[in-house]
Protein backbone atom coordinates (compact mmCIF):
# COMPACT_ATOMS: atom_id res chain seq x y z
CA UNK A 1 0.00 0.00 0.00
CA UNK A 2 2.99 2.20 0.58
CA UNK A 3 4.68 1.77 -2.62
CA UNK A 4 1.30 2.21 -4.09
CA UNK A 5 0.70 5.49 -1.98
CA UNK A 6 3.97 6.90 -3.96
CA UNK A 7 2.85 9.03 -7.03
CA UNK A 8 2.17 12.95 -6.74
CA UNK A 9 4.94 13.41 -4.17
CA UNK A 10 7.74 11.56 -6.12
CA UNK A 11 6.61 13.45 -9.04
CA UNK A 12 6.69 16.72 -7.61
CA UNK A 13 9.81 15.90 -5.84
CA UNK A 14 11.86 14.96 -9.09
CA UNK A 15 10.17 18.03 -11.27
CA UNK A 16 12.12 20.04 -8.74
CA UNK A 17 15.43 18.99 -9.93
CA UNK A 18 14.86 20.36 -13.58
CA UNK A 19 17.36 21.48 -15.91
CA UNK A 20 16.79 25.32 -14.26
CA UNK A 21 17.71 23.03 -11.03
CA UNK A 22 20.55 21.06 -12.61
CA UNK A 23 21.57 24.61 -13.58
CA UNK A 24 21.66 26.37 -10.44
CA UNK A 25 23.28 23.84 -8.45
CA UNK A 26 26.08 23.26 -10.97
CA UNK A 27 26.73 26.88 -10.86
CA UNK A 28 26.49 26.53 -6.80
CA UNK A 29 29.29 23.89 -7.31
CA UNK A 30 31.77 25.59 -9.95
CA UNK A 31 32.01 28.93 -8.59
CA UNK A 32 31.67 27.92 -4.67
CA UNK A 33 32.67 24.32 -4.56
CA UNK A 34 31.56 22.19 -1.80
CA UNK A 35 30.78 25.31 0.39
CA UNK A 36 27.17 25.00 -0.25
CA UNK A 37 26.59 21.18 0.22
CA UNK A 38 25.02 21.77 3.83
CA UNK A 39 21.92 23.55 1.70
CA UNK A 40 20.93 19.62 0.55
CA UNK A 41 20.88 18.38 4.30
CA UNK A 42 18.60 21.23 5.72
CA UNK A 43 16.24 22.19 2.52
CA UNK A 44 15.00 18.30 2.87
CA UNK A 45 12.92 18.74 5.75
CA UNK A 46 11.57 22.49 4.85
CA UNK A 47 10.90 21.48 1.48
CA UNK A 48 8.71 18.43 2.81
CA UNK A 49 7.02 19.99 4.96
CA UNK A 50 5.93 23.08 2.47
CA UNK A 51 4.72 20.04 -0.33
CA UNK A 52 3.16 18.30 2.72
CA UNK A 53 1.03 21.53 3.76
CA UNK A 54 -0.04 21.85 -0.02
CA UNK A 55 -0.69 18.58 -0.72
CA UNK A 56 -3.15 18.70 2.57
CA UNK A 57 -4.42 21.79 1.47
CA UNK A 58 -5.71 20.44 -2.15
CA UNK A 59 -6.68 16.61 -0.65
CA UNK A 60 -8.40 18.31 2.08
CA UNK A 61 -10.53 20.80 0.43
CA UNK A 62 -10.87 18.95 -2.78
CA UNK A 63 -9.61 22.42 -4.82
CA UNK A 64 -6.11 23.53 -5.73
CA UNK A 65 -4.16 26.58 -4.17
CA UNK A 66 -5.54 29.43 -6.10
CA UNK A 67 -9.23 28.53 -5.48
CA UNK A 68 -8.71 28.30 -2.32
CA UNK A 69 -6.55 31.80 -1.71
CA UNK A 70 -9.88 33.01 -3.77
CA UNK A 71 -11.45 32.53 -0.05
CA UNK A 72 -9.03 34.94 1.80
CA UNK A 73 -7.58 37.26 -0.25
CA UNK A 74 -8.60 39.86 -2.73
CA UNK A 75 -8.60 39.30 -6.27
CA UNK A 76 -5.68 41.56 -7.46
CA UNK A 77 -3.19 40.18 -5.53
CA UNK A 78 -4.33 36.79 -6.23
CA UNK A 79 -3.54 38.00 -10.23
CA UNK A 80 -0.25 39.71 -9.16
CA UNK A 81 0.59 35.90 -7.80
CA UNK A 82 -0.47 33.65 -10.51
CA UNK A 83 0.66 36.66 -13.26
CA UNK A 84 4.40 36.55 -11.61
CA UNK A 85 3.81 32.70 -11.60
CA UNK A 86 3.23 32.40 -15.34
CA UNK A 87 5.94 34.66 -16.26
CA UNK A 88 8.26 32.88 -14.05
CA UNK A 89 7.62 29.08 -15.34
CA UNK A 90 7.39 30.50 -19.38
CA UNK A 91 10.85 31.24 -18.87
CA UNK A 92 11.85 28.79 -16.84
CA UNK A 93 10.47 26.30 -19.91
CA UNK A 94 12.27 28.45 -22.45
CA UNK A 95 15.59 27.85 -20.39
CA UNK A 96 14.40 24.19 -19.51
CA UNK A 97 14.22 23.50 -23.39
CA UNK A 98 17.24 25.05 -24.30
CA UNK A 99 19.04 22.83 -21.69
CA UNK A 100 16.94 19.99 -22.89
CA UNK A 101 18.39 20.52 -26.45
CA UNK A 102 21.90 21.56 -25.78
CA UNK A 103 22.15 17.88 -24.51
CA UNK A 104 20.63 16.13 -27.67
CA UNK A 105 22.93 18.12 -29.49
CA UNK A 106 25.84 16.66 -27.77
CA UNK A 107 24.47 13.10 -27.96
CA UNK A 108 23.00 13.04 -31.54
CA UNK A 109 25.42 15.86 -33.62
CA UNK A 110 21.61 17.44 -34.49
CA UNK A 111 20.79 21.55 -34.52
CA UNK A 112 19.41 22.40 -31.18
CA UNK A 113 16.97 24.50 -32.47
CA UNK A 114 15.24 21.30 -34.35
CA UNK A 115 14.98 19.49 -30.64
CA UNK A 116 13.75 22.42 -29.06
CA UNK A 117 11.03 22.72 -31.42
CA UNK A 118 10.30 19.02 -31.31
CA UNK A 119 10.72 18.65 -27.63
CA UNK A 120 7.91 21.59 -26.99
CA UNK A 121 5.41 19.45 -29.88
CA UNK A 122 5.87 16.29 -28.13
CA UNK A 123 5.12 17.69 -24.70
CA UNK A 124 2.59 19.59 -25.45
CA UNK A 125 0.94 16.66 -27.78
CA UNK A 126 0.76 14.48 -24.53
CA UNK A 127 -0.38 16.21 -22.39
CA UNK A 128 -3.17 17.47 -24.63
CA UNK A 129 -4.00 13.56 -25.65
CA UNK A 130 -3.33 11.64 -22.73
CA UNK A 131 -5.26 11.03 -19.88
CA UNK A 132 -4.08 12.49 -16.49
CA UNK A 133 -3.18 8.57 -14.81
CA UNK A 134 -1.33 8.17 -18.29
CA UNK A 135 0.98 11.29 -17.62
CA UNK A 136 1.38 10.15 -14.25
CA UNK A 137 2.63 6.72 -14.83
CA UNK A 138 4.81 8.03 -17.68
CA UNK A 139 6.14 10.58 -15.28
CA UNK A 140 6.58 8.48 -12.35
CA UNK A 141 8.90 6.48 -14.43
CA UNK A 142 10.54 9.34 -15.88
CA UNK A 143 12.11 10.18 -11.87
CA UNK A 144 14.61 6.88 -12.71
CA UNK A 145 16.63 9.43 -14.81
CA UNK A 146 17.68 11.29 -11.90
CA UNK A 147 19.99 8.45 -10.69
CA UNK A 148 22.85 9.58 -13.17
CA UNK A 149 23.51 12.01 -10.68
CA UNK A 150 24.62 9.87 -8.02
CA UNK A 151 26.24 7.88 -10.05
CA UNK A 152 28.41 10.65 -11.68
CA UNK A 153 29.60 11.73 -8.47
CA UNK A 154 30.75 8.43 -7.30
CA UNK A 155 32.42 7.84 -10.93
CA UNK A 156 34.13 11.02 -10.96
CA UNK A 157 35.30 10.23 -7.06
CA UNK A 158 35.70 12.60 -3.95
CA UNK A 159 37.64 13.96 -0.89
CA UNK A 160 34.83 12.19 1.56
CA UNK A 161 36.00 13.69 5.07
CA UNK A 162 36.09 17.11 3.33
CA UNK A 163 32.42 16.19 1.89
CA UNK A 164 30.60 15.15 5.18
CA UNK A 165 32.06 18.25 7.07
CA UNK A 166 30.81 20.81 4.38
CA UNK A 167 27.68 18.58 4.75
CA UNK A 168 27.31 18.70 8.38
CA UNK A 169 29.01 22.03 9.31
CA UNK A 170 27.07 25.07 7.49
CA UNK A 171 29.38 27.66 6.22
CA UNK A 172 27.45 30.93 6.24
CA UNK A 173 27.53 33.58 3.28
CA UNK A 174 29.65 36.60 3.51
CA UNK A 175 29.58 38.28 -0.01
CA UNK A 176 26.21 39.62 -1.95
CA UNK A 177 27.34 36.58 -5.20
CA UNK A 178 27.01 34.03 -1.90
CA UNK A 179 23.91 35.23 -0.70
CA UNK A 180 22.49 35.40 -3.84
CA UNK A 181 23.41 31.81 -5.11
CA UNK A 182 21.80 30.88 -1.40
CA UNK A 183 18.19 32.53 -2.73
CA UNK A 184 18.72 30.65 -5.93
CA UNK A 185 19.22 27.71 -4.66
CA UNK A 186 16.32 28.38 -1.98
CA UNK A 187 14.32 29.56 -4.83
CA UNK A 188 14.82 26.53 -7.25
CA UNK A 189 14.29 23.78 -4.06
CA UNK A 190 10.78 25.63 -2.20
CA UNK A 191 9.60 26.97 -6.04
CA UNK A 192 6.47 28.52 -5.82
CA UNK A 193 5.15 26.56 -9.34
CA UNK A 194 5.78 23.34 -7.32
CA UNK A 195 3.16 24.42 -4.53
CA UNK A 196 0.55 24.71 -6.73
CA UNK A 197 1.30 21.37 -8.66
CA UNK A 198 1.13 19.46 -5.53
CA UNK A 199 -1.97 20.83 -4.53
CA UNK A 200 -3.76 20.58 -8.15
CA UNK A 201 -2.64 17.29 -8.43
CA UNK A 202 -4.13 15.90 -4.95
CA UNK A 203 -7.29 17.14 -6.63
CA UNK A 204 -6.59 15.01 -9.70
CA UNK A 205 -5.81 12.01 -8.10
CA UNK A 206 -8.71 12.19 -6.76
CA UNK A 207 -11.01 12.51 -9.60
CA UNK A 208 -9.40 9.80 -11.39
CA UNK A 209 -10.41 7.44 -8.35
CA UNK A 210 -14.25 8.97 -9.13
CA UNK A 211 -14.62 11.86 -6.86
CA UNK A 212 -15.59 13.98 -9.29
CA UNK A 213 -17.83 16.60 -7.59
CA UNK A 214 -16.33 19.25 -4.93
CA UNK A 215 -18.31 17.57 -2.09
CA UNK A 216 -17.32 14.02 -2.78
CA UNK A 217 -13.45 15.51 -2.82
CA UNK A 218 -13.90 17.23 0.60
CA UNK A 219 -12.09 15.74 3.98
CA UNK A 220 -9.82 13.25 3.96
CA UNK A 221 -9.07 10.27 6.07
CA UNK A 222 -5.72 10.05 8.37
CA UNK A 223 -4.63 7.19 6.26
CA UNK A 224 -5.04 9.02 3.29
CA UNK A 225 -2.89 11.94 4.59
CA UNK A 226 -0.20 9.71 6.30
CA UNK A 227 0.50 7.71 3.08
CA UNK A 228 0.56 11.62 1.22
CA UNK A 229 2.98 12.38 3.71
CA UNK A 230 5.69 9.59 3.03
CA UNK A 231 4.74 9.78 -0.53
CA UNK A 232 5.87 13.26 -0.38
CA UNK A 233 8.85 12.30 2.31
CA UNK A 234 10.28 9.86 0.04
CA UNK A 235 10.18 12.66 -3.09
CA UNK A 236 11.52 15.52 -1.07
CA UNK A 237 14.71 13.22 -0.48
CA UNK A 238 14.95 12.12 -3.56
CA UNK A 239 15.01 15.51 -4.79
CA UNK A 240 17.85 16.86 -2.37
CA UNK A 241 19.75 13.58 -2.69
CA UNK A 242 19.58 14.24 -6.70
CA UNK A 243 20.67 18.35 -5.86
CA UNK A 244 23.44 17.34 -3.63
CA UNK A 245 25.08 14.81 -6.11
CA UNK A 246 24.92 17.48 -8.70
CA UNK A 247 27.01 20.10 -6.95
CA UNK A 248 29.52 17.58 -5.17
CA UNK A 249 29.57 16.42 -9.13
CA UNK A 250 30.77 19.95 -10.40
CA UNK A 251 32.54 20.98 -7.52
CA UNK A 252 35.28 17.81 -7.44
CA UNK A 253 35.17 18.62 -11.49
CA UNK A 254 34.90 22.20 -12.41
CA UNK A 255 35.71 24.00 -9.68
CA UNK A 256 38.64 21.90 -8.48
CA UNK A 257 40.54 22.56 -11.83
CA UNK A 258 39.38 26.22 -11.69
CA UNK A 259 36.43 26.24 -13.86
CA UNK A 260 34.43 28.54 -12.24
CA UNK A 261 32.23 30.39 -14.87
CA UNK A 262 29.61 28.11 -16.88
CA UNK A 263 27.29 29.62 -19.75
CA UNK A 264 25.15 26.79 -20.56
CA UNK A 265 24.33 23.03 -19.11
CA UNK A 266 25.82 21.88 -22.34
CA UNK A 267 29.21 23.68 -20.52
CA UNK A 268 28.86 21.78 -17.82
CA UNK A 269 28.38 18.54 -19.38
CA UNK A 270 31.49 19.22 -21.35
CA UNK A 271 33.43 20.32 -19.16
CA UNK A 272 32.49 17.21 -17.15
CA UNK A 273 34.36 14.90 -19.89
CA UNK A 274 38.01 15.88 -20.21
CA UNK A 275 37.63 15.48 -16.36
CA UNK A 276 35.24 12.77 -15.35
CA UNK A 277 35.28 10.85 -18.37
CA UNK A 278 32.73 10.33 -21.11
CA UNK A 279 30.51 7.89 -19.44
CA UNK A 280 29.95 10.63 -16.72
CA UNK A 281 29.28 13.56 -18.92
CA UNK A 282 27.12 11.36 -20.99
CA UNK A 283 25.03 10.33 -17.78
CA UNK A 284 25.19 13.58 -16.71
CA UNK A 285 23.48 14.84 -20.05
CA UNK A 286 21.02 12.26 -20.51
CA UNK A 287 19.66 13.17 -17.05
CA UNK A 288 18.59 16.80 -18.55
CA UNK A 289 17.08 15.52 -21.28
CA UNK A 290 14.74 13.27 -19.01
CA UNK A 291 13.81 15.53 -16.81
CA UNK A 292 12.87 18.24 -19.16
CA UNK A 293 10.53 15.84 -20.27
CA UNK A 294 9.17 15.70 -16.36
CA UNK A 295 9.93 19.41 -15.42
CA UNK A 296 7.88 21.25 -18.78
CA UNK A 297 3.82 19.62 -17.99
CA UNK A 298 4.76 20.28 -14.33
CA UNK A 299 5.62 24.12 -14.70
CA UNK A 300 2.78 24.58 -17.80
CA UNK A 301 0.65 23.00 -15.91
CA UNK A 302 1.10 24.65 -12.76
CA UNK A 303 0.28 28.28 -14.15
CA UNK A 304 -2.42 26.78 -16.16
CA UNK A 305 -4.02 25.58 -12.67
CA UNK A 306 -3.52 28.59 -11.03
CA UNK A 307 -5.10 30.90 -13.53
CA UNK A 308 -7.92 28.56 -14.33
CA UNK A 309 -8.70 28.06 -10.35
CA UNK A 310 -8.37 32.70 -10.19
CA UNK A 311 -10.65 33.34 -13.30
CA UNK A 312 -12.97 30.77 -13.21
CA UNK A 313 -11.95 28.77 -16.55
CA UNK A 314 -12.91 24.86 -17.08
CA UNK A 315 -9.85 23.17 -15.89
CA UNK A 316 -8.27 19.43 -15.37
CA UNK A 317 -5.51 17.11 -17.37
CA UNK A 318 -8.50 14.65 -17.37
CA UNK A 319 -10.70 16.51 -19.79
CA UNK A 320 -10.12 17.32 -23.53
CA UNK A 321 -9.32 19.86 -25.42
CA UNK A 322 -12.60 21.18 -26.15
CA UNK A 323 -13.53 20.70 -22.81
CA UNK A 324 -10.83 23.01 -21.24
CA UNK A 325 -9.93 25.21 -24.53
CA UNK A 326 -8.62 28.17 -22.19
CA UNK A 327 -6.98 25.74 -19.48
CA UNK A 328 -5.39 24.17 -22.78
CA UNK A 329 -4.93 27.41 -24.34
CA UNK A 330 -2.16 28.83 -21.68
CA UNK A 331 -0.15 25.50 -21.53
CA UNK A 332 0.23 25.84 -25.33
CA UNK A 333 0.98 29.28 -25.22
CA UNK A 334 3.43 29.15 -22.24
CA UNK A 335 5.33 26.33 -23.70
CA UNK A 336 4.93 28.10 -27.54
CA UNK A 337 6.58 31.37 -26.16
CA UNK A 338 9.18 29.24 -24.66
CA UNK A 339 10.34 28.12 -27.94
CA UNK A 340 10.06 31.82 -29.02
CA UNK A 341 12.56 32.76 -26.49
CA UNK A 342 15.21 30.07 -27.26
CA UNK A 343 14.76 31.57 -30.56
CA UNK A 344 15.59 35.72 -29.14
CA UNK A 345 18.96 34.10 -28.37
CA UNK A 346 18.56 34.32 -24.28
CA UNK A 347 21.12 33.31 -22.46
CA UNK A 348 19.92 29.96 -20.94
CA UNK A 349 21.58 29.40 -17.59
CA UNK A 350 21.64 32.97 -16.74
CA UNK A 351 17.65 32.65 -17.42
CA UNK A 352 17.76 29.85 -15.09
CA UNK A 353 19.17 31.43 -12.66
CA UNK A 354 17.70 34.62 -11.85
CA UNK A 355 14.07 32.70 -12.51
CA UNK A 356 15.29 30.94 -9.13
CA UNK A 357 16.31 33.83 -7.87
CA UNK A 358 12.88 35.18 -8.75
CA UNK A 359 11.45 32.48 -7.35
CA UNK A 360 13.27 32.83 -4.11
CA UNK A 361 11.64 35.99 -3.08
CA UNK A 362 8.72 35.60 -4.40
CA UNK A 363 8.06 31.55 -2.52
CA UNK A 364 8.05 33.66 0.97
CA UNK A 365 5.10 35.83 0.55
CA UNK A 366 3.22 32.52 -1.08
CA UNK A 367 4.27 30.52 1.68
CA UNK A 368 2.45 33.37 4.16
CA UNK A 369 -0.61 32.83 2.19
CA UNK A 370 -0.60 28.95 2.11
CA UNK A 371 0.12 29.51 6.11
CA UNK A 372 -3.07 31.04 6.39
CA UNK A 373 -5.22 28.92 4.08
CA UNK A 374 -3.74 25.32 6.02
CA UNK A 375 -4.80 27.45 9.29
CA UNK A 376 -8.27 27.68 8.37
CA UNK A 377 -10.43 25.50 9.86
CA UNK A 378 -13.51 26.66 7.71
CA UNK A 379 -11.62 25.75 4.27
CA UNK A 380 -9.18 23.00 5.89
CA UNK A 381 -12.54 20.78 6.55
CA UNK A 382 -11.69 20.89 10.49
CA UNK A 383 -8.03 19.49 9.23
CA UNK A 384 -5.93 22.22 9.83
CA UNK A 385 -2.26 21.62 9.21
CA UNK A 386 -0.47 20.26 12.49
CA UNK A 387 1.35 22.35 14.87
CA UNK A 388 4.24 20.97 14.02
CA UNK A 389 3.83 21.47 10.31
CA UNK A 390 2.72 24.94 10.45
CA UNK A 391 5.70 25.88 12.47
CA UNK A 392 8.96 24.24 10.53
CA UNK A 393 6.71 26.23 7.04
CA UNK A 394 6.92 29.15 9.09
CA UNK A 395 10.81 28.79 10.08
CA UNK A 396 11.31 27.69 5.84
CA UNK A 397 9.12 31.33 5.26
CA UNK A 398 11.09 33.13 7.71
CA UNK A 399 14.47 32.21 6.54
CA UNK A 400 13.57 32.65 2.84
CA UNK A 401 12.47 36.22 3.74
CA UNK A 402 15.92 36.88 5.68
CA UNK A 403 18.22 35.31 2.28
CA UNK A 404 16.33 37.77 0.32
CA UNK A 405 16.55 40.54 2.67
CA UNK A 406 20.13 40.00 2.94
CA UNK A 407 20.93 39.29 -1.20
CA UNK A 408 20.26 43.03 -0.82
CA UNK A 409 21.58 44.40 1.90
CA UNK A 410 25.29 42.80 2.13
Amino acid sequence: MLLKSLGPGVITGAADDDPSGIATYSVAGAQLGTKLLWTALLTWPLMAAVQMMCARIGKVTGQGLAANFRHRFPGWLLRVFVGALLAANTINIAADLAGMADAAEMLTGINSHLFVVAFAILISWATIRLHYYQIANVLKWLVLVLIAYPITAFVVGADWSRVLRDTLVPSVPHTRDEWSMLVAILGTTISPYLFFWQASEEVQEEKAAGQSTLAQRRGATLQELEFRNFDVGVGTFFSNMVMFFIILTTAVTLNRHGITHIETTREAAEALRPLAGKFAATLFTIGIVGVGFLAIPTLAGSAAYAFAETLGWRQGLEKKLKQARWFYALILLSTGVGVVLNFAGINPVKALYWTAVINGLLAPFLLVAILIVASDRTLMQGQPSSRVGWIVVAITTGAMFFAGVAMFAV
